[in-house]
Formats: C-alpha cells, structure tokens, sequence
C-alpha cells in the first residue's frame, strides 16, 4: 500500500508534464525547486569547497566536516537527477545529515551533466573525483585508509560503476559502496515498471528521456558501466547496502543487483522500503521514511568505517 506521506506529495504534485514536453533548463528549475522537500539544513562543523582537475576541465566538491579531531573516514556522494538534473544543493541536506550522524565527512561531487556531457564523461568524472579523494584526503582532516562511495538514481549507478572500475584499474580502494535505488540496467523491462512506470513520481517515460540525454549511442545500453547488472563478475566489489522503494520502477533492477553481488561473495545488506516511492531519501522533510532512509546509511557507514 502506498505510504500515505507519499501519497499526499503525489497528490500535490498534480499532472506532470514528461520531461520531453520541457526544454532542459525548465526541467532544471523544476528539479531545483524540489529541493525544499528535504527539510531544514543541519549545521556541521565545517563546509568547503573545492575544484577537482579532470578531463577537459574542472569539477566542483563540497566537502562536509563534522566537529571532532579527525583523522575522519569519508563517504563520496554522488547525487542523482538521471545524469542530467540535479547539483551540490540539491544533495546538501542529505548530505549535512549524514556527516552529523556517521561521524565523517561527506565529499559531494558535482559531477558534469548530460546531454552536455555525455556518457562516460559524467563517470570519468566520479572516478577522478574518487582519485582526488583518496590522495588529497589528509589535506582536510580526511582518512584515506576509510573511504566509502554512494549516491541515489542515476548516482548509485555511477557509484556503483566507479566501484567496479577501481576494482579493475587499481583503487582507490573503499570500504563499502551505498547503493540508493540505483539505476543497473538501461532495458525498462521488469515488473516493477510495468507496475510502478507511471503515476508514483518516476515514470518509464521520463527514464527513456533521461537514457536518450546521457547515452551517445544505443550499444551503450549495454555497457557495463550504464548497465552494471550486466557485468559477468561482481566479486571482489566493497560490501554494499541497497535501498529500494516499493513503488518505484527502479526497484527490480536495484534488488537484481544486491542479489548479483551476495552471489559473487559480496557482503550485502538490502532494504525495500514499503509504500514508498523513488526519491524518497531526499524528501526528508516530508517523509519520515525518507528520514529513517538517511539513518539507516548512517548506520551503516558507521559500522562499515569502525
């Protein structure tokens, strides 16, 4: 049964148009306005930012430090919007929580969007941004040896890529990887998007436009780093908590995925959350699942780092 908190954010939200019917900075500003839903902003001891050198330019991070001596593990979160939408605000909420209640500094990563940026530089970007991480970390109080990567949508699957590409090219090495209904798999074809592709917020439609944005050709779609489900092996991957919401389209391919990694040998800890929908996590301010959602990985990457 459908959460009744996400059910009056569904009722408020009314008819949407699809995302093909807007121009992209209309979909943009529509995505920006949301922001509000995550409630109010907690103070931490310490918020920075930096550019990180990559590929043709230079990305922005915003690093969260809570009160404490340090040295202190990291989380590298990477926020999601379907590669196209969403930015460093979108995510600050969430991200002020977390570094309050796990104890360790959240790195943010603005990540470069599609269509402008298209696949694999949003990717190729996570991926630097976790390099950066991991030799800069003692600059600001971070602990190199404790770092964990994780984000929501289409951030779980760039975290969920980057985790697979430090394993094959040599780290950096993280503890564990925090997987918030993540996109896996580019086929729109499960059950749950025949029961939950339209009307609960995400829609089929508007995934089949975000994928349209991001990749540059339709072989991408099977790409192991778009369609990280489709890669032969999982093991030796960092143990990894996956969250899921009962009414999302996504959720199949996410519970696909935590399945995968428990049968490669991974360590897996995986949550469907009932009655609630995809985006859940950043609505914090008025889902009191969503806030259960960011305690939960709090948890877990307090465990994960200690």
């Amino acid at each position: 049964m459908l959460d009744p908190q996400a059910k009056t954010f569904l009722h408020m939200l009314g008819e949407r148009e699809p995302n093909s019917a807007l121009t992209l900075e209309e979909n943009r500003a529509k995505s920006a306005a949301l922001r509000e839903l995550a409630g109010l902003a907690e103070s931490v001891a310490k918020v920075e930012e930096y550019m990180i050198p990559v590929e043709n330019g230079e990305i922005k991070a915003r690093i969260y430090t809570p009160e404490g001596e340090g040295p202190f593990p990291i989380f590298i979160y990477l926020h999601g919007g379907g590669w196209v939408l969403g930015d460093l605000d979108t995510a600050d909420a969430p991200c002020r929580s977390l570094t309050n209640q796990a104890e360790c500094i959240v790195v943010s990563v603005e990540y470069r969007l599609a269509p402008e940026h298209k696949f694999p530089i949003p990717l190729e970007d996570c991926y630097e941004a976790a390099k950066w991480v991991a030799n800069y970390a003692k600059e600001w109080k971070g602990d190199p040896t404790r770092i964990a990567i994780g984000g929501d949508s289409a951030g779980g699957n760039l975290a969920a890529s980057v985790a697979i590409k430090a394993r094959d090219q040599g780290g950096p090495t993280f503890v564990s990887q925090v997987l918030i209904y993540p996109v896996t798999d580019a086929s729109f074809n499960t059950p749950s998007y025949k029961e939950s592709g339209e009307g609960y917020f995400l829609t089929q439609e508007n995934m089949e436009w975000f994928s349209q944005q991001y990749l540059q050709k339709e072989e991408d779609k099977l790409n192991v780093f778009v369609a990280p489900l489709l890669a032969e092996n999982l093991s030796m991957l960092p143990p990894a908590l996956v969250i899921t919401a009962e009414y999302d389209p996504l959720r199949d391919e996410g519970m696909a995925y935590a399945k995968r990694l428990h049968l490669a040998g991974v360590q897996v800890e995986s949550t469907c959350y009932e009655g609630m929908i995809h985006g859940f996590f950043w609505m914090a301010g008025i889902m009191d699942k969503g806030k259960q959602a960011i305690e939960q990985v709090a948890r877990y990457l307090h465990t994960a780092f200690h």
